[in-house]
């Protein structure tokens, strides 16, 4: 295995720009190098909550809402735990993009193969179109919702936006961090709004996040968690977090780094924290409405759009719930775009228009969503949305495998190499995920 660079190469290096992760952009955000904290940890915030979007994206209200409807609270525990897995997963992808100035496709291209890193690539592109199919759908859903538009016509129209990445990005990185934050706090606004609606019983959720064994033992329940994860945990973010942390013009030193990695930490756990309440909210409010109300069998979103206003008694909040639909997919479009082109450029050195980019993955993304629509109707789609998610699970340790190898490697982190005991719970962590799918691929083959 060929060592990786200890650092970032210096400007005009080596092949300049193109050694760069998303060069337009890479150290474009000024960071203060005195006074408050407040001025540093304002120019640290952005990267984390372009992160926590892949966390709530229309993927994760599939299986949410078919968690709640179907099982109560219990697996509040789940969410709880693949959120927790999240920060510290998050954190080490930080930690690899300001220590050794790589994201982890290009840290993956240095260290690994071709044939390796052909198989990562693949891998990690089925992964970005599995979240892409969930985009697609979740936006032609909420499109039908908000304005009547046809399921199969609202996802050709996704194909349009291809374009707002170019459009955002032309603004500025700080210009599309502000769109991104705008957008979550209007789908936060929305479920805050939902809960209290519904106003389900504090000791009741509370104990929802305690985990139950039965989580384990029934294999529809394992599903559902391991699909949870999958759209909890998203293996690109992983590749996207360690090349948008270089967007600030941090100090090329080892404080300034230690410094980077302290505050960029920050911002991504805060945001997750985030996504934790929106996940969250969206599993108590399917189980203090439908599971309550003994529709224990809402898995579509279009379902849960029909039965939440009269459930709650509040005409708005069908309304709300499909706006909330329409501003995630939107946003998780945005993250898509950014983490393909990271990963294409990281592994294959390959450089294409963004706008190209963008209409070949979604085109990949709208055909089985027309076709499955055309057959078996809108019921259809609510199955492939939750397929989506345990494909997702199934890329997990494509991506989180390496990611530790790195960043318990000397060599290549330096005096940012993790602690013992870090090490060790992220292993922990991997080797969950690794179990649970096992688990549910021989629960598959059996069935």
């Amino acid at each position: 295995m060929r060592s990786g660079r200890p650092g970032p190469a210096p400007p005009g290096s080596g092949n300049g720009t193109m050694d760069r992760s998303l060069p337009e952009v890479h150290r474009s955000i000024g960071v203060p190098g005195r006074g408050r904290w407040v001025g540093r940890f304002l120019a640290f915030a952005g990267p984390g909550y372009l992160i926590s979007v892949g966390y709530m994206d229309p993927g994760n209200w599939a299986t949410d809402i078919a968690g709640g409807s179907r099982f109560g609270y219990t697996l509040l525990a789940v969410i709880l735990l693949s959120n927790l897995m999240a920060i510290l997963l998050q954190a080490l992808s930080v930690r690899l993009g300001v220590a050794t100035g790589r994201d982890l496709a290009q840290a993956c291209r240095e260290n690994y193969s071709k044939p390796v890193n052909l198989g990562l690539w693949i891998a990690c592109e089925a992964a970005i179109i599995a979240c892409d199919l969930a985009e697609v759908i979740g936006t032609a859903i909420a499109l039908q919702l908000l304005f009547g538009i046809p399921l199969i016509a609202g996802a050709i129209i996704t194909a349009l936006d291809a374009f707002l990445l170019l459009l955002l990005m032309n603004r500025g990185f700080r210009f599309l961090e502000a769109f991104v934050i705008t957008l979550l706090l209007v789908i936060a606004l929305c479920f805050a709004f939902q809960i209290v609606a519904a106003a389900p019983p504090v000791a009741a959720v509370l104990r929802g996040f305690v985990p139950s064994p039965e989580i384990v033992t029934n294999p529809e329940m394992l599903y559902l968690a391991i699909g949870i994860i999958g759209a909890t945990v998203m293996p690109h973010n992983l590749y996207l977090h360690s090349s948008i942390v270089q967007t600030r013009a941090y100090p090329e030193t080892e404080a300034g780094r230690r410094n980077a990695i302290r505050w960029a930490t920050v911002d991504s756990t805060i945001a997750l924290m985030l996504a934790l309440f929106i996940n969250a909210a969206i599993l108590i409010v399917a189980a203090s409405t439908f599971h309550k109300a003994g529709h224990t069998d809402v898995t579509e979103i279009g379902e849960a759009f029909r039965l939440l206003s009269p459930l709650l008694g509040l005409g708005v909040a069908s309304t709300l719930f499909a706006l909330a639909l329409l501003a995630s997919g939107l946003n998780s479009t945005v993250t898509a775009t950014l983490a393909g082109q990271i990963v294409m450029e990281g592994f294959l050195k390959l450089r294409i228009p963004a706008w190209s980019r963008r209409l070949l993955t979604r085109g990949i993304a709208i055909v089985p969503v027309v076709v499955v629509t055309a057959i078996y109707g809108d019921k259809g789609t609510s199955h492939l949305l939750l397929l989506s998610q345990v494909i997702l699970s199934m890329q997990l340790p494509f991506a989180v495998i390496p990611l530790l190898r790195f960043v318990s490697d000397k060599r290549q982190m330096g005096v940012f190499v993790i602690s013992t005991w870090v090490k060790t719970l992220a292993w922990l962590v991997t080797g969950v995920i690794v179990a649970l799918n096992v688990k549910l691929l021989a629960d598959t083959a059996l069935r």
